[in-house]
């Protein structure tokens, strides 16, 4: 290990010393040789506050430092905070070295971009939208700038995996290289993240012509301690149509007592009850006469609002506690957290890694407290309630976390046309005009988008000159269209991503309020809107109108799942979980024991109940006129369990994983499921079809219908799955 170090430029080694380093971490040492090298990709996965970014900077900056002319490394974030932060940390080291760097992002100095302008140098630290405005904005500066670019560095690369903006990603960095000519020689990539999931997988993502070979870099040596406890509430039931204290106000009591007098990040997954335990946090401390340690940060607020509060947190001199969505997550620099707190059940296991990972630095371990509610059981109860779901998903993403060290893989099966149509009208606005076959050979056979098909690339070029987005001219180029010129000139052009389009959900003349469309909605289904049931009666897609009937039935359930996209190992860790009765997490042959008491009879009521219903042994429950089918599958293969029993006529619709069929008797779904077995299946495509509303993506508004169905369908349904199901049935 020390031949390794000796090879890092000595002033390195000098900063080095400086910091006060005994010696280099493992993942360090191992990564100074190939990036030197600088002939191999590479992936360096370690937990948060291992050293993954230094692993990475001192041998390619040792790379760069004798480079006089042109940018040298360029460091890709999905965050403008991270790379406001990630400039600060590199302050001394790049002083020391005399080595420029620039952040380039809409809020960066115009001063130090212009400094970069005239002289490019050094490190630039940059977001995929900024790199995208410089490509069709400046072209031939990027290539002369570019020129001698001997490293490219991706931060947090899980947070851009399977995405649209993960996509758009990889194309920019096939444009670059192309732009560069260095298609043949290409620039070594280097992955940063905490949290990949089938990590061997991985190499494909970072580069999918697999024209160069990635070396993988795991630490092995990790001895972070980490200390989990899941603390369960009961959300008492009404009495004499008295409300009693809600489960809110007993978890704030609590945080109010844990969170006092240091520094801690509570995530509550949605902006909503974010503000809502911000406010009552903070009214704790009026009523307390006590100064306020507690504010909210999320997308929402004025950016001002949120860098006051990630400084506070940094300077570690007053008690600071952040209230946030996934705003936090990432790896900013936020000193030293003494704990972090998950209310409600985390959006997935990767997540929650990453989350607990940003306290335990500096050798403290990392603490993680998870605050789960669950309903009173009544004899309304619904059966979801009843298994305590919430619960049982947040102790199986812990066990899966913490004991089989698994995270969620990229989701490759999705096609990003959406994107695709975007990187049509970047490339044509980068060069002027460009030949089709040119457009497809360097986006689809070359770069990222290589599951389109030549048939459907020709069904986009058609539908975007239908809509003036792009023209062809007598000499066969394309160039921007009309309405093209208008979308490529527009400032929100330069990022794929989009916030999920609202619909209003209305029944009768009455608007129930507003509902994200970020997952499966058809006529016919029935969903939970405002704590009741409604069925679906039609979508209108033109006036973004969702009309729905009331729908009688038992008591809707308290957790619906939240919009997110559960994998099926999650789901059959939390079947095993139940079957076993027993959550513990196996440690040098003795069982850990992480829930409090009201948590282990929460735990000991799911567990009764899953027996005595018999769902140790069967799939399918009859409640009163509902039957419920558990496949204990992801949320890909429920949807589309789902779209087929409703086009058999049923009324259904699922919760948490659960899909409730209506209405029905149990013998009669069952031999609807078998019928289903035997039948030859509809494509995830042709499911796709019968679903109205189906515009996910920024840019999805101007795909041909064929293509949009196929997106989608590959996106939220997944036949193969269910086929295997319902044969098991």
């Amino acid at each position: 290990m020390i031949n390794e170090y000796e090879k890092l430029d000595i002033r390195v080694q000098q900063w080095i010393f400086k910091q006060g380093w005994n010696n280099l971490r493992e993942i360090q040492s191992l990564a100074i040789r190939p990036i030197l090298a600088g002939n191999t990709d590479l992936l360096i996965s370690a937990s948060t506050a291992a050293g993954k970014t230094e692993a990475f900077f001192l041998p390619a900056i040792t790379a760069i430092v004798t480079q006089k002319e042109g940018v040298g490394i360029l460091y890709i974030s999905p965050l403008k905070a991270l790379i406001n932060d990630q400039d600060r940390r590199l302050e001394s080291l790049s002083d020391l070295l005399d080595m420029p760097v620039t952040p380039w992002h809409g809020d960066s100095p115009i001063g130090r971009k212009n400094k970069l302008r005239k002289s490019p140098a050094g490190i630039v630290l940059i977001t995929p939208e900024s790199l995208e405005s410089l490509l069709i904005r400046d072209p031939g500066w990027v290539k002369s700038a570019f020129g001698n670019l001997k490293h490219i560095v991706i931060d947090e690369f899980h947070a851009f995996l399977g995405s649209e903006r993960g996509h758009h990603l990889l194309s920019l960095l096939h444009r670059l290289e192309h732009l560069l000519n260095r298609l043949d020689s290409p620039i070594p990539r280097t992955a940063l993240s905490a949290t990949l999931g089938e990590l061997e997988k991985v190499p494909l993502s970072l580069r999918p012509s697999q024209s160069f070979p990635c070396e993988i870099i795991k630490d092995s040596k990790s001895t972070a301690t980490l200390q989990v406890q899941v603390r369960g509430y009961v959300e008492a039931a009404y009495v004499n149509g008295i409300p009693p204290p809600s489960s809110e106000d007993k978890i704030c009591a609590d945080l109010f007592k844990i969170c006092r007098g240091g520094n801690h990040l509570i995530f509550a997954n949605s902006r909503t009850r974010t503000e809502i335990l911000a406010a009552t946090l903070i009214d704790l401390c009026e009523e307390r006469l006590v100064p306020n340690e507690f504010f909210p940060h999320h997308g929402s607020l004025a950016k001002e609002l949120r860098e006051s509060l990630e400084a506070r947190l940094q300077k570690e001199q007053i008690p600071t506690s952040a209230i946030c969505t996934m705003t936090l997550e990432l790896g900013i620099d936020i000193g030293k957290v003494n704990s972090v707190a998950q209310v409600t059940a985390p959006h997935s296991v990767s997540s929650l890694r990453q989350r607990m990972g940003r306290s335990g630095r500096r050798g403290d371990p990392a603490i993680l407290r998870m605050l789960i509610a669950e309903n009173e059981i009544t004899q309304d109860s619904n059966v979801i309630d009843k298994l305590r779901l919430e619960l049982i998903q947040s102790l199986a993403m812990i066990r899966l976390m913490i004991g089989s060290k698994w995270f969620e893989p990229a989701d490759t099966s999705l096609y990003h046309f959406s994107t695709l149509l975007h990187q049509i009208l970047a490339v044509t606005a980068q060069w002027g005009g460009i030949r089709a076959d040119q457009l497809f050979d360097l986006l689809c056979k070359k770069g990222p988008f290589q599951k389109t098909k030549v048939d459907d690339y020709k069904s986009l070029l058609i539908q975007m000159g239908k809509s003036e987005l792009i023209t062809q001219l007598g000499s066969g180029e394309i160039v921007l269209g009309a309405i093209g010129e208008r979308v490529v000139s527009h400032y929100t052009f330069y990022a794929v991503f989009k916030t999920p389009e609202e619909f209003r959900v209305v029944s009768g003349a009455k608007t129930l309020g507003t509902l994200p469309v970020d997952s499966l909605v058809l006529v016919g289904q029935h969903i939970v809107f405002g704590g009741k049931r409604w069925k679906v009666k039609d979508v209108d897609t033109e006036k973004k109108v969702i009309y729905v009937i009331y729908a009688k039935g038992g008591k809707p359930p308290k957790f619906g799942g939240g919009g997110m996209s559960i994998h099926d190992v999650v789901r059959q860790e939390m079947l095993q979980i139940l079957k076993s009765g027993d959550y513990r997490i196996s440690v040098d042959d003795h069982k850990v024991d992480f829930a409090d008491k009201i948590a282990k009879e929460l735990f000991k009521e799911s567990v009764e109940y899953f027996i005595a219903a018999g769902l140790d042994t069967n799939s399918l429950l009859q409640v009163g006129a509902t039957t419920y089918i558990f496949s204990w599958l992801g949320d890909k293969t429920v949807n589309t369990i789902v779209a087929l029993l409703i086009l058999k006529g049923f009324e259904a619709g699922a919760y948490a994983g659960v899909i409730e069929v209506e209405k029905s008797q149990l013998n009669d779904v069952l031999a609807a499921l078998k019928t289903l077995a035997s039948e030859k299946l509809p494509t995830e495509n042709e499911l796709a079809i019968s679903v109205p509303e189906k515009q996910l993506e920024k840019f999805d508004e101007f795909l041909p219908d064929d293509l949009l169905s196929l997106g989608y369908g590959a996106k939220v349904f997944e036949i193969k799955g269910a086929l295997t199901w319902l044969l098991s049935v």
